[in-house]
Protein backbone atom coordinates (compact mmCIF):
# COMPACT_ATOMS: atom_id res chain seq x y z
CA UNK A 1 0.00 0.00 0.00
CA UNK A 2 1.37 3.21 -0.80
CA UNK A 3 2.38 5.84 2.19
CA UNK A 4 0.18 9.07 1.71
CA UNK A 5 2.67 11.69 2.65
CA UNK A 6 1.64 15.56 3.01
CA UNK A 7 3.88 17.58 0.27
CA UNK A 8 6.33 20.57 2.13
CA UNK A 9 8.17 22.69 0.36
CA UNK A 10 11.33 24.29 0.10
CA UNK A 11 9.74 27.76 1.98
CA UNK A 12 7.58 25.83 4.75
CA UNK A 13 10.79 23.18 5.56
CA UNK A 14 12.85 26.71 5.89
CA UNK A 15 10.25 27.86 8.62
CA UNK A 16 10.34 24.85 10.31
CA UNK A 17 13.98 24.25 10.21
CA UNK A 18 14.77 27.93 11.58
CA UNK A 19 12.19 27.72 14.58
CA UNK A 20 14.65 24.02 15.13
CA UNK A 21 17.80 25.60 15.40
CA UNK A 22 16.49 28.37 18.29
CA UNK A 23 15.38 25.45 19.95
CA UNK A 24 18.46 23.96 19.76
CA UNK A 25 20.57 27.15 20.54
CA UNK A 26 18.24 28.28 23.71
CA UNK A 27 16.62 31.22 21.33
CA UNK A 28 13.16 32.25 21.97
CA UNK A 29 10.44 31.43 19.89
CA UNK A 30 12.02 27.81 19.04
CA UNK A 31 10.40 24.72 18.51
CA UNK A 32 12.10 20.85 17.67
CA UNK A 33 11.02 19.51 14.30
CA UNK A 34 9.51 16.42 13.91
CA UNK A 35 8.21 16.35 10.85
CA UNK A 36 6.88 12.58 10.08
CA UNK A 37 5.51 10.57 7.18
CA UNK A 38 5.16 13.92 4.67
CA UNK A 39 7.29 14.82 1.68
CA UNK A 40 10.27 16.81 1.98
CA UNK A 41 11.45 15.14 -1.98
CA UNK A 42 14.11 17.44 -3.65
CA UNK A 43 14.12 19.78 -0.36
CA UNK A 44 17.67 21.76 0.55
CA UNK A 45 18.93 21.03 4.41
CA UNK A 46 22.39 21.45 3.23
CA UNK A 47 24.58 23.12 6.31
CA UNK A 48 21.49 23.20 8.58
CA UNK A 49 21.41 22.77 12.24
CA UNK A 50 18.49 19.58 13.24
CA UNK A 51 20.09 18.07 15.79
CA UNK A 52 17.63 15.70 17.09
CA UNK A 53 14.97 16.44 14.47
CA UNK A 54 12.24 14.01 14.06
CA UNK A 55 11.37 12.78 10.33
CA UNK A 56 10.35 9.23 10.93
CA UNK A 57 8.61 8.10 7.85
CA UNK A 58 9.04 11.22 5.44
CA UNK A 59 10.49 11.35 1.98
CA UNK A 60 14.22 12.69 1.40
CA UNK A 61 14.45 11.61 -1.64
CA UNK A 62 17.16 13.72 -3.87
CA UNK A 63 17.18 15.84 -0.92
CA UNK A 64 20.17 18.20 -0.60
CA UNK A 65 21.67 17.79 3.39
CA UNK A 66 25.41 17.71 2.53
CA UNK A 67 26.77 19.33 5.51
CA UNK A 68 24.10 19.28 7.27
CA UNK A 69 24.54 18.79 11.22
CA UNK A 70 22.04 16.01 12.26
CA UNK A 71 23.22 14.12 15.77
CA UNK A 72 21.05 11.76 17.52
CA UNK A 73 18.34 12.72 14.46
CA UNK A 74 15.46 10.46 13.78
CA UNK A 75 15.55 9.06 10.52
CA UNK A 76 13.70 6.03 11.21
CA UNK A 77 11.53 4.32 7.95
CA UNK A 78 13.00 7.63 5.28
CA UNK A 79 13.46 7.30 2.11
CA UNK A 80 17.06 8.88 1.08
CA UNK A 81 17.33 7.13 -2.30
CA UNK A 82 20.09 9.88 -4.16
CA UNK A 83 19.99 12.21 -0.99
CA UNK A 84 23.39 14.17 -0.88
CA UNK A 85 24.64 13.40 2.63
CA UNK A 86 28.36 14.19 1.96
CA UNK A 87 30.13 15.50 5.44
CA UNK A 88 26.92 15.81 7.17
CA UNK A 89 27.06 15.16 10.92
CA UNK A 90 25.33 11.87 11.85
CA UNK A 91 26.18 11.32 14.82
CA UNK A 92 24.21 8.41 17.02
CA UNK A 93 21.41 9.39 14.46
CA UNK A 94 18.68 6.29 14.35
CA UNK A 95 18.65 5.51 10.48
CA UNK A 96 16.56 2.20 11.07
CA UNK A 97 14.71 0.76 8.23
CA UNK A 98 15.98 3.71 6.00
CA UNK A 99 16.28 3.40 1.80
CA UNK A 100 19.88 5.07 1.40
CA UNK A 101 20.12 2.91 -2.73
CA UNK A 102 22.35 5.74 -4.37
CA UNK A 103 22.54 8.08 -1.82
CA UNK A 104 26.07 9.91 -1.56
CA UNK A 105 27.15 9.51 2.50
CA UNK A 106 30.85 10.21 1.80
CA UNK A 107 33.16 11.61 4.04
CA UNK A 108 30.34 12.01 6.42
CA UNK A 109 30.35 11.15 11.03
CA UNK A 110 28.15 8.22 11.64
CA UNK A 111 29.67 6.95 14.74
CA UNK A 112 27.27 5.34 16.12
CA UNK A 113 24.67 5.43 14.16
CA UNK A 114 21.83 2.53 14.06
CA UNK A 115 20.98 1.00 10.68
CA UNK A 116 19.45 -1.80 11.57
CA UNK A 117 16.22 -3.02 10.25
CA UNK A 118 12.88 -1.38 12.02
CA UNK A 119 9.15 -1.82 12.91
CA UNK A 120 7.58 1.46 11.77
CA UNK A 121 3.91 2.49 12.30
CA UNK A 122 2.47 3.69 9.05
CA UNK A 123 -0.81 5.58 9.78
CA UNK A 124 -3.98 5.06 8.00
CA UNK A 125 -5.04 7.26 5.65
CA UNK A 126 -8.16 8.55 7.13
CA UNK A 127 -7.73 7.47 10.80
CA UNK A 128 -4.51 8.48 11.20
CA UNK A 129 -2.21 6.37 13.78
CA UNK A 130 -5.62 4.89 15.24
CA UNK A 131 -5.57 2.67 12.98
CA UNK A 132 -1.76 2.34 12.08
CA UNK A 133 -0.40 -0.79 10.77
CA UNK A 134 2.90 -1.69 11.40
CA UNK A 135 5.69 -2.82 9.05
CA UNK A 136 9.04 -4.45 9.06
CA UNK A 137 11.52 -2.55 6.78
CA UNK A 138 15.20 -3.99 6.58
CA UNK A 139 18.02 -1.13 5.93
CA UNK A 140 18.91 -0.94 1.97
CA UNK A 141 22.02 0.65 1.11
CA UNK A 142 22.51 -0.95 -2.30
CA UNK A 143 25.09 0.90 -4.70
CA UNK A 144 25.11 3.93 -1.31
CA UNK A 145 28.61 5.64 -1.12
CA UNK A 146 30.24 6.24 2.23
CA UNK A 147 33.80 6.77 0.87
CA UNK A 148 35.81 8.54 3.66
CA UNK A 149 33.10 8.08 6.00
CA UNK A 150 33.50 7.42 9.75
CA UNK A 151 31.44 4.57 11.04
CA UNK A 152 33.09 3.73 13.97
CA UNK A 153 30.49 1.68 15.99
CA UNK A 154 28.13 2.24 13.69
CA UNK A 155 25.34 -0.79 13.54
CA UNK A 156 25.01 -2.65 10.34
CA UNK A 157 23.02 -6.20 11.63
CA UNK A 158 21.22 -7.48 8.34
CA UNK A 159 21.30 -4.55 6.54
CA UNK A 160 21.65 -5.00 2.50
CA UNK A 161 24.42 -2.87 0.90
CA UNK A 162 25.65 -4.60 -2.11
CA UNK A 163 27.92 -2.73 -4.53
CA UNK A 164 28.17 0.20 -1.92
CA UNK A 165 31.30 1.92 -1.43
CA UNK A 166 33.38 2.14 1.96
CA UNK A 167 36.38 2.57 0.53
CA UNK A 168 38.51 3.97 3.12
CA UNK A 169 36.05 4.48 5.65
CA UNK A 170 36.78 4.45 9.47
CA UNK A 171 34.37 1.28 10.67
CA UNK A 172 35.91 0.71 13.62
CA UNK A 173 34.25 -1.31 16.18
CA UNK A 174 31.37 -1.66 13.58
CA UNK A 175 28.85 -4.37 13.96
CA UNK A 176 28.25 -6.05 10.02
CA UNK A 177 26.68 -9.24 11.46
CA UNK A 178 24.43 -10.63 9.15
CA UNK A 179 24.79 -8.02 6.43
CA UNK A 180 24.71 -8.17 2.82
CA UNK A 181 28.14 -6.74 1.73
CA UNK A 182 28.17 -8.71 -1.98
CA UNK A 183 30.72 -6.60 -4.00
CA UNK A 184 30.79 -3.99 -2.22
CA UNK A 185 34.11 -2.10 -2.31
CA UNK A 186 35.78 -1.78 1.39
CA UNK A 187 39.21 -0.92 -0.19
CA UNK A 188 41.68 0.68 2.55
CA UNK A 189 38.82 0.57 5.04
CA UNK A 190 40.04 0.87 8.50
CA UNK A 191 38.11 -2.12 10.44
CA UNK A 192 39.80 -2.43 13.51
CA UNK A 193 37.18 -5.06 15.80
CA UNK A 194 34.45 -4.92 13.41
CA UNK A 195 31.88 -7.80 13.88
CA UNK A 196 31.16 -9.61 10.11
CA UNK A 197 30.20 -13.03 11.78
CA UNK A 198 27.91 -14.57 9.06
CA UNK A 199 28.01 -12.01 6.89
CA UNK A 200 27.79 -11.84 2.59
CA UNK A 201 31.30 -10.50 1.62
CA UNK A 202 31.81 -13.24 -2.05
CA UNK A 203 33.11 -10.45 -4.22
CA UNK A 204 33.88 -7.71 -1.73
CA UNK A 205 36.64 -5.97 -2.28
CA UNK A 206 39.07 -5.43 0.77
CA UNK A 207 42.07 -4.48 -0.81
CA UNK A 208 44.92 -2.89 1.82
CA UNK A 209 41.83 -3.18 4.30
CA UNK A 210 42.89 -2.93 8.18
CA UNK A 211 41.58 -6.08 9.37
CA UNK A 212 42.90 -6.83 13.23
CA UNK A 213 40.66 -7.75 15.47
CA UNK A 214 38.38 -9.19 13.06
CA UNK A 215 36.85 -12.61 12.83
CA UNK A 216 36.43 -13.76 9.34
CA UNK A 217 35.67 -17.28 9.99
CA UNK A 218 31.69 -17.33 9.85
CA UNK A 219 31.48 -14.73 6.72
CA UNK A 220 31.27 -15.63 3.36
CA UNK A 221 34.48 -15.24 1.33
CA UNK A 222 33.96 -16.77 -2.34
CA UNK A 223 35.77 -14.13 -4.64
CA UNK A 224 36.58 -11.95 -1.79
CA UNK A 225 39.34 -9.96 -2.79
CA UNK A 226 41.94 -9.63 0.84
CA UNK A 227 44.95 -8.42 -1.21
CA UNK A 228 47.58 -6.35 0.85
CA UNK A 229 45.20 -6.30 3.52
CA UNK A 230 46.32 -5.94 7.49
CA UNK A 231 45.93 -8.55 9.91
CA UNK A 232 46.68 -8.97 13.85
CA UNK A 233 50.59 -7.83 14.81
CA UNK A 234 52.38 -11.70 14.37
CA UNK A 235 53.76 -13.34 17.58
CA UNK A 236 56.88 -11.24 17.03
CA UNK A 237 56.02 -7.71 16.67
CA UNK A 238 54.32 -8.14 20.36
CA UNK A 239 57.24 -10.39 21.87
CA UNK A 240 59.28 -7.06 20.72
CA UNK A 241 57.02 -4.30 22.48
CA UNK A 242 59.02 -3.99 25.26
CA UNK A 243 62.28 -3.78 24.03
CA UNK A 244 60.61 -1.08 21.51
CA UNK A 245 59.00 1.05 24.60
CA UNK A 246 62.45 0.89 25.76
CA UNK A 247 63.91 2.20 22.72
CA UNK A 248 61.83 5.29 22.57
CA UNK A 249 62.01 6.17 26.40
CA UNK A 250 65.85 5.96 25.70
CA UNK A 251 64.85 8.84 22.90
CA UNK A 252 63.10 10.53 25.49
CA UNK A 253 65.91 10.53 27.58
CA UNK A 254 68.40 11.75 24.44
CA UNK A 255 66.28 14.57 23.59
CA UNK A 256 65.58 15.52 27.25
CA UNK A 257 69.42 15.13 28.11
CA UNK A 258 70.37 17.47 24.95
CA UNK A 259 71.95 14.20 23.42
CA UNK A 260 74.13 13.01 27.01
CA UNK A 261 71.66 9.47 27.50
CA UNK A 262 70.73 7.25 25.37
CA UNK A 263 70.44 7.81 21.36
CA UNK A 264 67.53 8.10 18.52
CA UNK A 265 64.71 5.46 18.14
CA UNK A 266 65.33 3.19 14.82
CA UNK A 267 61.69 1.24 14.23
CA UNK A 268 62.20 0.87 10.49
CA UNK A 269 60.39 -2.00 9.43
CA UNK A 270 58.85 -2.85 12.65
CA UNK A 271 55.10 -3.28 13.45
CA UNK A 272 54.57 -0.59 16.72
CA UNK A 273 50.82 -1.33 16.73
CA UNK A 274 51.01 -3.60 20.02
CA UNK A 275 52.33 -0.07 21.63
CA UNK A 276 49.05 1.16 21.85
CA UNK A 277 49.01 4.70 23.09
CA UNK A 278 52.51 4.15 25.13
CA UNK A 279 53.95 6.81 22.46
CA UNK A 280 51.82 9.71 23.42
CA UNK A 281 53.80 12.69 24.51
CA UNK A 282 57.16 11.54 23.98
CA UNK A 283 59.82 13.55 22.10
CA UNK A 284 61.31 11.22 19.78
CA UNK A 285 63.30 13.80 17.78
CA UNK A 286 65.43 12.52 14.43
CA UNK A 287 63.34 8.83 15.04
CA UNK A 288 63.30 7.11 12.19
CA UNK A 289 60.48 4.79 11.06
CA UNK A 290 60.52 3.93 7.65
CA UNK A 291 58.62 1.12 6.51
CA UNK A 292 57.20 1.01 9.89
CA UNK A 293 53.25 0.21 10.56
CA UNK A 294 51.75 2.67 13.20
CA UNK A 295 48.50 2.27 12.01
CA UNK A 296 45.65 3.47 14.30
CA UNK A 297 48.39 4.24 17.31
CA UNK A 298 47.13 7.27 19.43
CA UNK A 299 50.82 9.82 19.20
CA UNK A 300 48.67 12.86 19.86
CA UNK A 301 51.09 15.76 21.43
CA UNK A 302 54.56 13.52 20.10
CA UNK A 303 57.61 15.90 19.55
CA UNK A 304 59.25 14.37 16.64
CA UNK A 305 61.14 16.55 14.61
CA UNK A 306 63.01 15.45 11.88
CA UNK A 307 61.65 11.78 11.90
CA UNK A 308 61.61 9.88 9.09
CA UNK A 309 58.35 7.86 7.85
CA UNK A 310 59.56 6.79 4.37
CA UNK A 311 56.54 4.63 3.25
CA UNK A 312 55.29 4.24 6.60
CA UNK A 313 51.41 3.33 7.74
CA UNK A 314 50.22 6.10 9.36
CA UNK A 315 45.96 5.30 8.29
CA UNK A 316 43.88 6.37 10.81
CA UNK A 317 46.89 7.63 13.58
CA UNK A 318 45.68 10.57 15.88
CA UNK A 319 48.72 13.24 15.52
CA UNK A 320 46.92 15.95 16.63
CA UNK A 321 49.02 18.43 18.09
CA UNK A 322 52.00 16.99 17.38
CA UNK A 323 55.46 18.44 16.61
CA UNK A 324 56.19 17.10 13.35
CA UNK A 325 58.61 20.01 12.26
CA UNK A 326 61.27 19.00 9.62
CA UNK A 327 60.10 15.53 9.22
CA UNK A 328 59.69 13.21 6.12
CA UNK A 329 56.85 11.26 5.11
CA UNK A 330 57.70 10.63 1.40
CA UNK A 331 54.67 7.97 -0.14
CA UNK A 332 53.33 7.26 3.56
CA UNK A 333 49.92 6.45 3.96
CA UNK A 334 48.02 9.18 6.09
CA UNK A 335 44.25 7.97 5.31
CA UNK A 336 42.24 9.37 7.94
CA UNK A 337 44.96 10.55 9.88
CA UNK A 338 43.92 13.19 12.86
CA UNK A 339 46.69 16.29 12.54
CA UNK A 340 44.39 18.64 13.53
CA UNK A 341 46.51 21.44 15.06
CA UNK A 342 49.87 19.35 14.10
CA UNK A 343 52.73 21.28 13.25
CA UNK A 344 54.12 20.38 10.12
CA UNK A 345 56.11 23.60 9.35
CA UNK A 346 59.82 23.82 8.90
CA UNK A 347 62.50 23.12 11.14
CA UNK A 348 65.13 26.15 11.58
CA UNK A 349 68.70 24.95 11.98
CA UNK A 350 69.71 27.87 12.38
CA UNK A 351 69.38 31.52 11.73
CA UNK A 352 69.45 31.58 7.84
CA UNK A 353 68.32 27.83 7.22
CA UNK A 354 65.36 25.81 8.36
CA UNK A 355 64.20 21.99 7.05
CA UNK A 356 60.73 21.75 5.00
CA UNK A 357 58.48 18.97 6.11
CA UNK A 358 58.34 16.49 3.12
CA UNK A 359 54.81 14.79 2.09
CA UNK A 360 55.91 14.09 -1.32
CA UNK A 361 53.62 11.31 -2.95
CA UNK A 362 52.17 10.86 0.73
CA UNK A 363 48.37 9.47 0.58
CA UNK A 364 46.15 12.28 2.82
CA UNK A 365 43.27 11.25 2.02
CA UNK A 366 40.69 12.17 4.21
CA UNK A 367 42.82 13.18 6.48
CA UNK A 368 41.80 15.94 9.05
CA UNK A 369 44.43 19.27 9.01
CA UNK A 370 42.41 21.64 10.50
CA UNK A 371 44.53 24.53 12.01
CA UNK A 372 47.48 22.37 10.68
CA UNK A 373 50.40 24.35 9.54
CA UNK A 374 51.99 23.22 6.90
CA UNK A 375 53.91 26.17 5.67
CA UNK A 376 56.77 25.60 3.23
CA UNK A 377 55.88 21.89 3.55
CA UNK A 378 56.83 19.84 -0.07
CA UNK A 379 53.72 18.23 -0.66
CA UNK A 380 54.38 17.44 -4.57
CA UNK A 381 52.16 14.84 -5.67
CA UNK A 382 50.39 14.32 -2.98
CA UNK A 383 46.90 12.52 -2.24
CA UNK A 384 44.45 15.25 -0.48
CA UNK A 385 41.25 14.02 -1.62
CA UNK A 386 38.79 14.82 0.72
CA UNK A 387 41.76 15.87 3.47
CA UNK A 388 39.89 19.05 5.56
CA UNK A 389 42.08 21.95 5.57
CA UNK A 390 39.75 24.32 7.26
CA UNK A 391 42.16 27.34 9.17
CA UNK A 392 45.28 25.12 7.83
CA UNK A 393 48.23 27.23 7.46
CA UNK A 394 49.69 26.90 3.95
CA UNK A 395 51.80 29.57 3.28
CA UNK A 396 54.30 28.59 0.79
CA UNK A 397 53.52 25.09 0.50
CA UNK A 398 54.05 23.49 -2.58
CA UNK A 399 51.42 21.71 -3.63
CA UNK A 400 53.06 20.94 -7.55
CA UNK A 401 50.58 18.35 -8.98
CA UNK A 402 48.81 17.56 -5.62
CA UNK A 403 45.34 15.93 -5.57
CA UNK A 404 42.32 18.40 -4.38
CA UNK A 405 39.81 17.15 -5.16
CA UNK A 406 36.47 17.69 -2.52
CA UNK A 407 39.07 18.92 -0.46
CA UNK A 408 37.93 21.31 2.20
CA UNK A 409 38.91 24.96 3.76
CA UNK A 410 41.66 25.19 0.69
CA UNK A 411 41.89 28.92 0.36
CA UNK A 412 39.73 30.07 -2.82
CA UNK A 413 42.86 30.42 -5.29
CA UNK A 414 43.29 26.88 -4.90
CA UNK A 415 39.90 25.58 -4.71
CA UNK A 416 39.32 27.34 -7.81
Amino acid sequence: MTIQRRRLGQGDFDLFAAAHERFVTGKPGGRKLSLKFVDLSGVSMAQRLLDDADFSGSSLQNCNMAGARMERAVLFGCDLRGADLTRARLVRADIRGTCLQGADLSEANLTQADFREGVIAVPHETKGLAAARHETRSGLADGARFSGATLDGSRFDGISATKADFTDCSMRGAILSGANLKEADLSGAQMEGASVAGANLAGARLCGAILSGVAMDTARLDRTDTTGCIRDPDAAAIARAEDLYQMALDANAWVESGGALGGAAIFDGEDLRPLGDRLKGLKLSAMSAKGACLAGLDLRGIAMQGAHFENADLRGARLSGADLRGSRFTNSLMTKADLTGADLGALPLGPTRSVPTTLTGARLRYAELRRADLSKATMTGADLSGADLTDANLAGADLTDARLDRAAGLPQVMAA
